[in-house]
């Protein structure tokens, strides 16, 4: 393996890709200005496609401009905070293993609390012991479960930790002739913890079913005289998205100010909360910066000005999926493969003609440099950025780990596009397909494959001959958060789409062939999305997983980004200040610690 890297004169550095044991497809040419500015090598020769007609989808332009994400003032706080983040975490550290608590459950609402401030991923070794214990003495007898809040908070818990334990549980709660007990809807802070239990369910498990009806049905009619224990505003909260379908670091933004109005805070939990969530937002602006500054070079979002700009967006998409400091590396290059999938997209959906997103496929098929001769400009200008791009990535998986990762990098793309190819033929040919046909097409579409193989390297060094073929052949853990980013997607965007002429959504489809009303395909998607959020949260505890704990968690926040980014619209492809003010409230506005802590008494220097 050798690298040639020869800095040319002037402006200009060549790096060229000689892997002679990877000729095949590790070999080409990367043109580079040194300001970022990507530059084609290929023949300029115009080869020329007319088009009869070019679409425009008159996207918004993007509500973060390099100049202001530049801007942004971090002031170090990682830095400046370090010493006293690192005393408070070794206090709540000492907390968690204490041995003299003697009410476990008091413990349990601790890691609860610790969990939704966003703190768990310092303490994961000291919460998996904690539970272990918790199974041991008391899940397997049940002897102290007496309230439905200790019962629905202890199942949640474990089975968010990858336990498989049972909904049996909940027996002792409901009739002798079944359903729940009717005196269980005075207790606030137990339907509360019942219903964010529920969404935990796995396929077949009905008493899980029966507790999110009963839970939603009687929390709908609870008002603000009737939360002693859980503000209302908790309430209201979870009925808008359960904890388990939402972002962490969003939650722990809002869980950290509902925590702060509670007078039994622990301070030193909350003080905590507040300078590692100041920390983390400090490391993400840097990535997002430096992310912006490769965009910026990359110049596809101003030569290419039918596409969406969203790279703020795409940043956003990496955070909701890993947030930890440590995953520097996997949130740049998921910003990457994010933002070239969205420009693809609408060259796809948009811009091109079938002809030329034929000979695009079969470009990106083939991974062959000499393809872009075919290629129209706009066209050569993608598949360049993605080609060098990729192998950007393959190289640097080669060159420090000795794993030649290209192929199966490639062919996520090729499928992923040729996905895109046949969504453009049903609607340039004005074809609907069938609800299954769209479906098994469209969860490949969603490009949510794509964005897992990419997480898997750049996520793991060691990776066993199991996990290839499960990503050569997608894996449940693959394909099943993918099918819920498409539902989301399809749920939030059908409208539009349809108003720009694209025929086959999974809501159009489902009418189409069953006759029934756009009211009831909704409530259809719905209920398959519920479904397959329950075959994903089996994923979590299957035992003989060919992936590592860690790519399983970022394949479930896979799915978690999707509900948080189509909650109430397209969050991506059209943001609104809702949107905006998510972005926000994460990765530009910083907790201001003097309100907060001179409630509670902490320290603020």
């Amino acid at each position: 393996m050798s690298l040639v890297n020869l800095l040319l004169p002037n402006s200009w550095s060549l790096v060229s890709l000689n892997l002679s044991q990877h000729k095949n497809h590790l070999e080409g040419l990367l043109f580079v200005n040194r300001s970022g500015n990507l530059q084609c090598s290929a023949n300029n020769s115009d080869i020329s496609h007319p088009p009869s007609q070019r679409n425009s989808a008159n996207y918004r332009p993007t509500a973060w401009t390099y100049d202001f994400l530049q801007s942004l003032k971090n002031d170090n706080v990682d830095v400046k905070y370090e010493d006293r983040a690192y005393k408070l975490r070794e206090e709540v550290r000492r907390m968690i293993k204490d041995e003299n608590t003697v009410e476990l459950f008091t413990k349990l609402e601790l890691i609860d609390d610790i969990r939704r401030l966003g703190l768990s991923y310092h303490f994961e070794k000291e919460i998996t012991q904690a539970l272990d214990r918790f199974v041991s003495f008391e899940w397997c007898h049940g002897n102290n479960i007496n309230t439905l809040h200790q019962a629905a908070l202890s199942f949640r818990l474990l089975r968010e930790h990858g336990y498989s334990v049972s909904p049996d549980i909940f027996q002792s709660f409901r009739e002798d002739k079944g359903g729940f007990k009717s005196c269980l809807t005075k207790d606030v802070k137990g339907m509360l913890s019942l219903y964010e239990a529920s969404f935990l369910g796995f396929e077949g498990e009905f008493i899980l079913d029966e507790a999110k009806s009963f839970a939603t049905f009687h929390m709908k009619q609870v008002n603000e005289e009737m939360t002693s224990e859980r503000p209302f505003e908790e309430v209201n909260h979870a009925l808008e998205l359960p904890i388990h379908h939402r972002i962490q670091r969003l939650e722990a933004r809002w869980y950290i100010e509902a925590y702060s109005k509670r007078d039994n805070a622990n301070p030193a939990l909350l003080e905590a909360a507040i300078l590692d969530f100041n920390i983390v937002q400090s490391t993400l602006q840097r990535d997002l910066q430096e992310m912006s500054r490769w965009w910026n070079g990359m110049g596809l979002a101003t030569k290419l000005s039918f596409s969406r700009d969203r790279l703020m967006e795409c940043f956003f998409w990496t955070v909701g999926m890993a947030f930890e400091p440590q995953f520097s590396r996997l949130r740049k290059g998921l910003t990457k493969v994010t933002s070239f999938i969205t420009t693809i997209d609408d060259v796809y959906d948009v811009y091109g003609t079938l002809d030329e997103l034929e000979i695009f496929t079969s470009s990106v098929e083939r991974w062959d440099i000499k393809a872009m001769e075919s290629l129209p400009e706009y066209m050569r200008m993608c598949f360049l950025a993605l080609y060098n791009t990729v192998n950007e990535i393959a190289y640097e998986a080669l060159k420090e780990h000795g794993q030649d990762i290209l192929p199966y990098l490639t062919k996520a793309w090729a499928d992923m596009l040729k996905a895109f190819l046949q969504e453009a033929r049903w609607q340039r040919q004005k074809d609907l397909p069938t609800f299954e046909e769209y479906l098994e097409n469209a969860w490949m579409s969603v490009s949510g494959i794509v964005i897992l193989v990419h997480a898997y390297f750049l996520l793991n060094h060691n990776i066993s001959k199991e996990a290839l073929e499960s990503l050569q052949n997608p894996h449940n853990l693959l394909r099943i958060p993918s099918t819920i980013f498409r539902l989301c997607n399809d749920l939030a965007t059908s409208t539009e789409e349809l108003r720009r002429g694209e025929v086959a959504s999974s809501i159009v489809c489902y009418m189409h062939e069953t006759g029934k009303s756009e009211e009831f395909a909704y409530k259809h998607m719905r209920s398959l999305l519920d479904e397959t959020w329950k075959r994903l949260n089996k994923e979590r505890v299957v035992i003989d997983s060919p992936f590592t704990k860690t790519f399983k968690d970022t394949a479930i926040n896979l799915a978690q980004i999707s509900q948080c980014t189509y909650l109430n619209g397209d969050g991506h492809g059209a943001p609104d200040t809702r949107s905006e003010n998510r972005i926000r409230s994460i990765i530009i506005e910083p907790i201001k610690l003097k309100n907060i802590y001179n409630k509670h008494g902490g320290e603020c220097k």
